[in-house]
């Protein structure tokens, strides 16, 4: 091999490392390929073309098995199968009949989302395995207020296109019969495929993941507290639309935040977000993030970072059983136990008689 054939080696090499860098990161192909060009003092100077980029892209979204890890999904989803025949799976495969993307759902999961399809969260944020693939759960709240897996996926990239072939795959589980509210993070690509296949789903982001980027974005400001202060008191603390809109303005105005563009962005995208927009729809009782942090503590005790899939799909299982059990117990006391009125009205017995203990308990706290 030639030095010059080395050094183009070597050159490529370098491009496929930022391509994929960039993909992760949601940079669109076009952007990077463009940026490619304009460093080499263009196209006469590269030995390959977008489209062979957009090959490479396509090769890496998808998932990277270990060993054992391909055999273990199908003996899973088989031996599930055989237990119900209500499991549902599905594979997405690339063009060489390699996995790219893969859900499932139980039974169970399936027999649940027939109850409590009312509001869903969805969040890839919390887990990845020893191969960086997202955990995409999807999440619904039960009669305890408890949270309740409704089926999950495992994905090979965060793009658009692999949350619109999620989406799918699970409305085709759940017989087309979609959420009439998702929460999720603020994310670009969740919110096209959001459009996309529940174009009539209401859709918010989780408040949570939005202020906690407060410090990030705005730390560097000098009067960072008093902007703190002002904007959690517009986002919390608003009764109208009206009065958010003029104290929004007023922030913006005091503090010279005209050029913030995070800001702007969030102001633009504000009925997705911001209480006062969102409280005329029903969330089942759920501002945002306890979902995904009730979805950390169902994982936790069995997975982590450097699980491999073959291990994930074991122990997937037995975190099922354990939430499962967890919900049964809840409908024992509740059964078998009941919770003294407060105050006397007909209204807080009826409720005692129909609501399960945890949910009459919040009943109750309202009525005090």
């Amino acid at each position: 091999m030639t030095v010059d054939s080395e050094n183009e080696l070597r050159e490529y090499s370098i491009v496929e490392r930022r391509l994929e860098v960039n993909d992760v990161a949601g940079i669109p192909l076009s952007k990077t390929f463009q940026s490619i060009v304009v460093e080499a003092g263009g196209y006469e100077n590269l030995n390959f073309d977008e489209r062979s980029c957009r090959n490479f892209i396509s090769k890496a979204r998808r998932l990277r098995l270990g060993n054992g890890d391909a055999e273990a999904f199908c003996q899973y989803f088989n031996r599930m199968q055989s237990r119900c025949l209500n499991f549902y799976y599905l594979y997405d495969l690339d063009e060489e009949s390699r996995i790219k993307n893969v859900f499932w759902a139980d039974g169970r999961c399936r027999a649940a989302y027939e109850y409590f399809s009312d509001v869903i969260t969805f969040d890839t944020t919390y887990l990845t395995n020893r191969y960086d693939m997202p955990f995409a759960p999807f999440v619904g709240v039960n009669h305890h207020g408890q949270s309740i897996l409704l089926g999950c996926g495992l994905l090979s990239s965060e793009d658009s296109e692999s949350f619109i072939w999620l989406f799918k795959a699970w409305l085709s589980c759940m017989h087309g019969r979609a959420p009439k509210a998702i929460i999720t993070n603020q994310c670009r690509s969740m919110t096209i495929a959001i459009e996309k296949v529940f174009p009539n789903t209401n859709h918010r982001f989780c408040l949570w993941h939005i202020m906690k980027k407060l410090p990030t974005k705005l730390a560097a400001h000098a009067q960072y507290k008093s902007i703190k202060k002002a904007l959690k008191n517009i986002v919390y603390n608003s009764i109208t639309i009206e009065q958010c809109e003029r104290n929004w303005m007023k922030m913006i105005e005091k503090f010279e935040l005209e050029d913030n563009d995070w800001l702007n962005s969030l102001h633009v995208q504000r009925s997705k977000w911001i209480l006062v927009y969102v409280k005329c729809h029903f969330w089942a009782g759920m501002s945002t993030s306890q979902r995904s942090e009730s979805m950390n503590a169902f994982c936790d005790d069995f997975v982590h970072s450097k699980t491999t899939l073959k291990q994930f799909v074991e122990q997937y299982d037995r975190a099922l059983k354990k939430n499962i059990e967890k919900e049964k117990k809840l409908d024992f006391q509740s059964f078998n136990s009941t919770i003294p009125i407060v105050s006397g009205y007909s209204l807080e017995r009826q409720f005692q008689s129909v609501y399960t203990n945890d949910i009459f308990k919040l009943f109750q706290n309202e009525v005090t």
